[in-house]
């Protein structure tokens, strides 16, 4: 190891070495893992692959993975950038309780927090017979799997932006409220324009993570073909049956939303970057 304007430099076979282990760990832990998934879903053919896809149960679990991510994705966003304003630009009572809860689904397992809305709003739980009364069904329906998908994604969008907005301070709002700017107009033309691209990244993680959540739904769904099964579910009942192929196709779709997800990431991250050393010079 020596030492040049500051910088650590390691010796040619040194740096050969990290270069090699990492490309070992890419092409074993993820660029052969979605080789064999899409090579495992087309093995019987194009047509055995459309058909798996376009099966009904499916196109059911298809169907209802993006609604829950289509609901559990914007009220993450509402509330992370509530949550991050508020803790980042004030100080308050609570706020390091705040930052605790947001932090809870990091620490609890998924499938413990399907099981507290199972205990909570199942038949035999807390809620359950009011529930029932009013012939409201939470628990193995899609209200649950949403319920579900919202508590595991909740902290991904709020911790993307709170040391964002801490780093930034508050001073370019504190000078658009000196100039007479409201509330409002100063989160849209201050503070939104300066964590749009953090905004976007924590978005992007919290949709990947709500569309391949699998222990909490599986708690909380009952595995109700075709009705409460989302793709990962879907997944699980077809290899459990054999069905090896048409596992393979529907988990196809999943892998092609993973690298979707990590070139959108890259993307995001090198935009981000360029941004913020722009703004430095």
């Amino acid at each position: 190891m020596s030492f040049k304007a500051g910088i650590i430099t390691e010796s040619l076979p040194v740096r050969i070495g990290l270069i090699l282990l990492a490309l070992f760990f890419i092409l074993g832990f993820l660029v052969l893992p979605l080789v064999a998934v899409f090579t495992e879903a087309f093995r019987k053919g194009f047509d055995a692959y459309v058909a798996a896809i376009t099966d009904p149960d499916a196109l059911s679990s298809i169907k209802l993975t993006f609604i829950a991510a289509g609901i559990a994705v914007p009220f993450n966003l509402i509330f992370g950038v509530a949550a991050s304003w508020a803790i980042a630009k004030f100080d308050f009572r609570g706020k390091s309780l705040l930052i605790t809860f947001i932090d809870l689904p990091f620490s609890v397992s998924p499938v413990i927090a399907g099981l507290i809305y199972v205990l909570l709003f199942g038949a035999q739980g807390l809620m359950g017979p009011y529930l029932q009364s009013i012939d409201v069904q939470i628990v193995f329906a899609v209200p649950g799997i949403v319920l579900a998908t919202i508590f595991v994604t909740f902290p991904f969008i709020a911790r993307e932006l709170i040391p964002l907005m801490q780093e930034q301070g508050t001073e370019e709002e504190e000078a658009a409220v000196s100039l007479g700017a409201d509330g409002w107009s100063t989160f849209w033309r201050v503070t939104l324009p300066n964590i749009k691209w953090g905004l976007l990244y924590g978005v992007l993680l919290c949709n990947a993570r709500a569309m391949g959540e699998f222990g909490a739904v599986s708690v909380v769904s009952g595995h109700i073909r075709g009705l409460t099964n989302t793709m990962p579910l879907h997944v699980e009942i077809l290899y459990n049956e054999y069905n090896i192929a048409a596992s393979f196709a529907v988990a196809s779709l999943l892998a092609f939303l993973a690298v979707v997800t990590l070139v959108a990431k890259g993307a995001l991250e090198w935009r981000y970057g360029h941004e913020l050393a722009t703004s430095r010079k």
